[in-house]
């Protein structure tokens, strides 16, 4: 037997016990003829402790263990005379009588601590040891915790989970596909699933009625700190529903993680925001509602005085920081840089202080008499010592995206984004269909499969940019935590869908022709859901990263630098595959 207990198991009620422990090495420390060492398991930390008085041989062992080794102790549980108050097994020590090294470790690059000295680069190089830290292993605990409440709640809803395939054909609408040659048919390829949406809307068909699963899906996208290559989702499907039906029923699973996961009681219905007041508000179809400072339109207000940025501008909007007169010119001066920068690309920021008489002082008075400043203030209902920042531009729309991008930062600067607070609601009515610009017709918001609006139906050959989806987004924090859709049912209006996407029929049947005829054979009323399972665990983990809450990840450049991949293959790899890659061409 390797262990009688865990390294985080014994307690005081467990004194004068004979124990067996199995674990690492995480500290040693020699105190005149006592040698302390820490050993550590996936439960804990346990103290033991190594008498030169009663063992030297034993002793003189124990001063050689370096970290990270392997060993298995025999003891018995004493009270420490000295407690910590900061582990679970701080008032408990073991005083050794028998060490084994189960195996010796060479020195770790970085200390296996929370607040460990190893760079991004180091740790993800050794993942393996890196997930030995106590706060990295909680997250995979938390997540593992979060799937088995979703599959608690799933099944008690009547979902049955459902395996889909991994290796599919590629669709041409949505993010690039990774693809997978095959071997048994040269020159032909899979591709790697971005979601399981076709696979899940056939299960709908078939009559499984309510379908969930949780899967890795697969985008060839640029990364950021909430995007993987490779990804989970919680997928769901529900027949005979409609929009309410899917919201209230996976609001309800919110709900039950709220209160199973962080003990949190949500008991308001989640507030809804239709996209085009997401946009009007916020510049995002994900804000965040933690905190205030709603946009405030002023085109009315300050057009015509003679200040032309303004007055040339098609949209002047503003926020109002409540209590925040008081910030500096320097303040300011790096906020407007901020919005300068190329990544946001405003051309400057106007500021305006509300006095603590009620006037008002702007960085344009010049521009402005005291009576349309006050107008100006009155349309933000702003207050004695209130600031307000105004930025304006020749694109509505970009305009109000950098104007989002100036919320979040002064919120952040003001600590209004507490990680502790959660402010939950659903995005309604996308618009079905957007114009790409770069290839000159409109393309699906979500996916072709999504509804439009029952009302909006009339205006897809008129006015298809006027149509709205039937689909709906859930957001947490400005964060987007999942998103779905009612979907198209009638064999008609799907291939009409096609056909203001641009597909041929014969393109459309060569690649969802199988889904087409499926839905000859009576498909029901549906729609679903997909939640980012990584993006829950990070905003209940408190991460700043969905890597974080990963086994394995990628770095930011899509490569896993512990088994060194993506890598090149042997050429008779490549032959098999009958592929062929000019190494010396890529390289010029």
């Amino acid at each position: 037997m390797f262990r009688t207990h865990t390294c985080g198991e014994l307690r005081i009620s467990d004194i004068e016990k004979v124990v067996t422990l199995s674990g690492w090495v995480q500290r040693s420390r020699k105190m005149g003829g006592m040698t302390f060492i820490d050993v550590r398991d996936r439960y804990g930390i346990t103290q033991l402790v190594f008498n030169e008085a009663s063992d030297k041989e034993l002793c003189d062992r124990a001063n050689k263990l370096g970290r990270e080794f392997v060993i298995q102790v025999v003891g018995k549980v004493s009270e420490r005379s000295s407690k910590n108050d900061k582990i679970a097994t701080g008032e408990i020590e073991i005083l050794v009588e028998k060490l084994d090294v189960l195996n010796t470790s060479a020195t770790p690059p970085f200390t296996i601590e929370e607040k460990t000295d190893g760079g991004d680069d180091l740790r993800m190089k050794y993942r393996y040891l890196d997930l030995r830290r106590p706060n990295v292993r909680k997250n995979l605990e938390l997540r593992h915790k979060m799937t088995m409440e979703v599959r608690r709640y799933l099944d008690n809803q009547g979902f049955l989970e459902v395996e889909t395939p991994v290796l599919i054909g590629s669709t041409p609408e949505g993010a690039r596909d990774f693809v997978v040659p095959s071997r048994m048919n040269p020159g032909e390829f899979y591709a790697l699933p971005q979601s399981p949406q076709i696979f899940k809307q056939l299960l709908m068909v078939s009559g499984f009625d309510r379908y969930f699963q949780i899967v890795k899906c697969f985008r060839d996208e640029d990364l950021r700190a909430d995007r993987q290559p490779e990804f989970t989702q919680i997928d769901c499907e529900m027949s005979f529903v409609e929009q309410e039906d899917v919201i209230s029923n996976f609001e309800g699973m919110a709900k039950h993680l709220f209160k199973t996961i962080r003990g949190i009681e949500l008991t308001e219905t989640f507030p809804r925001i239709t996209w085009h007041d997401a946009m009007k508000y916020y510049g995002s179809d994900k804000p965040d509602l933690r905190f205030d400072m709603q946009f405030v339109e002023l085109m009315d207000v300050l057009k015509g005085h003679g200040f032309g940025v303004f007055d040339s501008a098609e949209y002047i909007g503003g926020i109002c920081v409540k209590g925040a007169a008081s910030y500096t010119r320097k303040q300011l001066d790096q906020l407007t840089d901020y919005v300068k920068r190329p990544q946001i690309g405003a051309k400057g920021m106007v500021y305006a202080r509300v006095n603590a008489d009620g006037s008002v002082k702007s960085s344009v008075d010049k521009f402005y008499t005291q009576e349309v400043l006050q107008e100006m203030k009155a349309a933000f209902n702003a207050e004695p010592e209130d600031l307000i920042l105004i930025l304006s531009g020749d694109n509505c729309m970009k305009t109000r995206k950098q104007l989002c991008e100036l919320r979040l930062k002064v919120a952040d600067e003001l600590g209004l984004r507490d990680k502790n607070k959660f402010a939950c609601l659903w995005v309604i009515d996308f618009p079905l269909f957007e114009w790409d610009e770069e290839d000159e017709r409109f393309v699906a918001v979500h996916h072709p499969f999504t509804s439009p609006k029952e009302e909006d139906i009339q205006y897809i050959d008129s006015d298809p940019g006027r149509v709205r989806a039937n689909a709906y987004d859930m957001v947490i924090n400005g964060v987007e935590v999942g998103g779905g859709s009612i979907r198209i049912h009638d064999s008609e209006l799907q291939n009409k869908m096609f056909e203001v996407l641009g597909f041929t029929p014969e393109k459309a049947k060569e690649q969802f022709g199988f889904l087409m005829n499926a839905f000859q054979y009576g498909a029901p009323p549906h729609g679903g859901i997909a939640y980012g399972l990584d993006r829950w665990v990070s905003l209940f983990a408190e991460l700043d990263s969905i890597r974080d809450c990963i086994a394995f990840p990628k770095n930011n450049s899509g490569r896993d630098v512990m088994i060194d991949a993506p890598a090149q293959l042997d050429p008779s790899q490549l032959d098999e595959l009958h592929l062929i890659v000019d190494v010396k061409e890529e390289e010029n």
